[in-house]
C-alpha cells in the first residue's frame, strides 16, 4: 500500500506513470532511511539530469505540499517519511476494509493447478505433503489475486507400477490381508517386488506383461486395478479432509486413455514421430534435450504422452489461460520435454505451461523411498504433532474448551508451516520438535500470536469502542512500534502479488513472521490497556489490524486460526 501511496504522491512531479512508479518503489531496510524510497537513476536519460538532481528537485516539490510527508535525498535516491499521525489511520482504514487482500489483477483469467497427485496403492507419506500444500497455497493466493482457479488432483493410477503390483499380488498376495489393510499390504507387495527383482530380473518382464493386459482391457486385471484405486481414494480423502484441502477435479492418468490417440495422430500427421530402438519418440536435440518417448517398443503408453493429452484437455476443455504443475524438481526435464513437444505441435499456449518445482523433503535426516519401504506415514506425523500440541495446552491452559480440536489445528498447522516457510526449491529436512514449538519461526508461533491478539481485544472491549463508529486518533498509533505494525500490515496485498509472480508461497509465510514479530515488539513496548479510553482504542486498533491480516494470511497457507489457545 505504501508503494501505491508513494506513487500517487510522486506521479504529478515525474514523467512516469503511477503504475511504473509503484513497481519501482523500494522499502528501505531500516526506518531511519525512510518509509519508502524511489531510485531516480532510470529517469536520468529521459530527463537529461543527474539522478541526484532529479531526487533533489522532486524532494523540494513534495516538501512544498501539506501531505504529512517529508522527503530527503541520498545520492540518487528519494527517501520519503510519512507522518504516522496523519497516515496511520488512512492505512488502518484500508487494512480493515472488507475487500482488503482480495485483488483483481487476475480477473478474467483461469489457472489450472496440478497438485498433490499421489500414486494409487501407495501410502500418503510426508513426502506427498509438499505438492499438496504448496499447490493448495498457490491456489489460494491466485484466487486472492482475482484468478479463477481449478484445483486438479492428477492421480497416478496408470503405468507399469500397476503391472509390478499385480505381479506381486499374483505371486505373494493374500486377498484377506489386502482387504483388511489395503494400503499397507499394497506397500508390502510393492517393496517385495523390488527386492525380488534385484535377483530375478525376469519379474520386470512379468510386470510389463500385466500392464499390457491392463491396457488392453483384461477383465480380471481391470477388476484388481479398480479395487486398488477405490481403496486408495478412501484413504486419500480422509487425509485431505484432515489437511483442509479440496479439489475441483480428481482425475487419474487413466482418464486420458481415450484422449491419447488424438495426440499420437497429430504427432504422426506432423511427421514428428520417429522410431528409436522400436519405440516412438519426438526428437528435441535442436533444443538441447534428449528425445521425448511417446510409445514404448511393446506399444504401451508412457507418462509423456499422457501429460500431452492432459495439457490439451486442460487448455481446450477446461479453458485454462495458465497451467501450473506443482511437481518435484526431479521431473524438470520431463516437463521441459512435454512443453517443447506441445510447441512443435503448433500449440502456441505451451508458453503458458509452468512447472513449479520443489526440493526433496527428508524426515529427520532420512530420505524416503516407497520402493524400499522407507515411508513416513503423514497421518502418524500429524497424530504426533497434535499430541504434542495437546500436551502444551494441558500444561498452560487446561480449562480450554475444545482442547483436542485446537490441538489438531495447531499440530496440522505446525506441519504445514514447517514446509511453507521455506522457499519451495530448497530441500527440507523436517524436524518435528522444531516445527511444533510455540517460539521461533513456526506455525504455532503465528497461531498463538493471533490468539493472543484476540484475547487482548476481548479484555480491552475493542468491539464496544469500534461500534461507536468513531475512528481511532492517529496520535495514539504513532509510536515507532505501532507504525512498524501498520506499515507491515499495509504490505499484505503486495506480498500476495509477489507470491503469484514467483509461484512462491513462502513469500506469505515470511511476511506473516515479520508481521507477528512486529506485533510482539509492539505488545512488549508498553501497556496496551490504559486508563485513557481513546489511547486504548488506538492501540487496540493497531492490534486488530495485525490480527485480521494474520488470519487472512494463514488461511492462504491453508492453516486454521484457533481463537483461544
Amino acid at each position: 500500500m505504501l508503494a501505491q501511496l508513494t506513487a500517487c504522491l510522486l506521479a504529478p512531479h515525474l514523467p512516469i506513470s503511477e503504475k511504473e512508479l509503484a513497481s519501482a518503489i523500494e522499502i528501505p531496510p531500516r526506518p531511519e532511511l525512510g518509509d519508502a524510497a524511489f531510485p531516480c537513476f532510470t529517469l536520468a536519460k529521459t530527463m537529461r539530469q543527474s539522478p541526484q538532481s532529479i531526487a533533489e528537485r522532486t524532494a523540494d516539490a513534495v516538501n512544498g505540499t501539506d501531505e504529512g510527508v517529508r522527503a530527503e535525498t541520498a545520492g540518487g535516491y528519494l527517501n520519503l517519511f510519512f507522518d504516522p499521525a496523519v497516515w496511520g489511520n488512512r492505512i488502518l482504514t484500508r487494512v480493515m476494509a472488507g475487500d482488503y487482500g482480495r485483488l483483481q489483477d487476475g480477473q478474467g483469467r483461469r489457472v489450472v493447478i496440478d497438485m498433490s497427485s499421489p500414486n494409487i496403492a501407495k501410502p500418503f507419506g510426508i513426502g506427498h505433503l509438499r505438492s499438496t500444500m504448496i499447490g493448495n497455497a498457490l491456489a489460494n493466493v491466485y484466487q486472492a489475486a482475482g484468478y479463477r482457479v481449478t484445483r486438479v488432483n492428477h492421480l497416478g493410477d496408470w503405468g507399469t507400477q500397476f503391472g509390478k503390483l499385480i505381479a506381486a499380488y499374483r505371486r505373494w498376495g493374500d486377498r484377506a490381508l489386502l482387504e483388511a489393510e489395503p494400503i499397507r499390504e499394497s506397500l508390502r507387495l510393492y517393496v517385495k517386488f523390488h527386492e525380488e527383482a534385484e535377483s530375478n530380473p525376469e519379474l520386470e518382464d512379468e510386470a510389463r506383461e500385466w500392464f499390457r493386459k491392463l491396457e488392453t482391457g483384461d477383465g480380471e486385471t481391470r477388476g484388481l486395478w479398480r479395487f486398488f484405486v477405490d481403496e486408495s481414494l478412501k484413504e486419500f480423502d480422509r487425509v485431505y479432509a484432515r489437511l483442509g484441502v479440496r479439489f475441483d477435479l480428481v482425475l487419474g492418468e487413466s482418464f486420458y486413455n481415450d484422449k491419447m490417440e488424438a495426440v499420437v495422430d497429430r504427432l504422426t500427421e506432423l511427421s514428428l514421430l520417429e522410431e528409436s530402438d522400436g519405440a516412438q519418440v519426438v526428437r528435441l536435440e535442436e533444443l538441447g534435450m534428449p528425445p521425448c518417448l511417446i510409445l514404448k517398443s511393446d506399444g504401451t503408453t508412457i507418462y509423456p504422452i499422457r501429460d500431452l493429452a492432459t495439457a490439451v484437455y486442460r487448455k481446450k476443455q477446461l479453458g485454462a489461460d495458465l497451467l501450473l504443475y506443482v511437481v518435484g524438481a526431479e521431473q524438470t526435464l520431463h516437463f521441459q520435454q512435454v512443453f517443447a513437444v506441445l510447441g512443435k505441435m503448433g500449440e502456441a499456449w505451451h508458453a503458458d505451461c509452468r512447472h513449479v518445482p520443489f526440493g526433496l523433503m527428508k524426515f529427520e535426516g532420512k530420505k524416503m523411498s516407497t520402493r524400499r519401504g522407507k515411508v513416513v506415514f503423514l497421518d502418524e506425523v500429524l497424530d504426533e504433532a497434535a499430541a504434542k500440541a495437546l500436551q502444551v495446552i494441558e500444561a498452560k491452559n487446561p480449562e480450554l474448551e475444545n482442547k483436542r480440536e485446537t490441538a489438531e489445528a495447531i499440530g496440522v498447522g505446525a506441519i504445514v508451516f514447517a514446509d511453507l516457510r521455506n522457499r519451495r526449491q530448497l530441500s527440507v529436512d523436517f524436524q518435528l520438535e522444531e516445527a511444533i514449538g510455540f517460539e521461533g519461526e513456526t506455525g504455532p508461533y503465528l497461531q498463538y500470536t493471533y490468539a493472543r491478539i484476540l484475547s487482548l481485544l476481548r479484555k480491552g472491549k475493542y468491539e464496544e469502542f469500534a461500534a461507536r463508529g468513531k475512528a481511532a486518533e492517529g496520535r495514539h498509533m504513532s509510536s515507532p512500534a505501532a507504525w512498524a505494525c501498520l506499515k507491515t500490515a499495509s504490505r499484505f496485498e503486495e506480498s500476495i502479488l509477489q507470491a503469484v509472480r514467483e509461484n512462491e508461497p513462502s513469500v506469505i509465510g515470511r511476511y506473516l513472521l515479520e508481521l507477528a514479530k512486529d506485533f510482539n515488539r509492539y505488545y512488549n513496548e508498553g501497556k496496551m490497556l490504559t486508563e485513557d479510553g481513546e489511547e486504548t482504542f488506538g492501540k487496540l486498533s493497531v492490534a486488530a489490524a495485525c490480527a485480521k491480516v494474520l488470519k487472512q494470511g494463514l488461511q492462504l497457507l491453508g492453516i486454521r486460526t484457533p481463537e483461544r489457545i
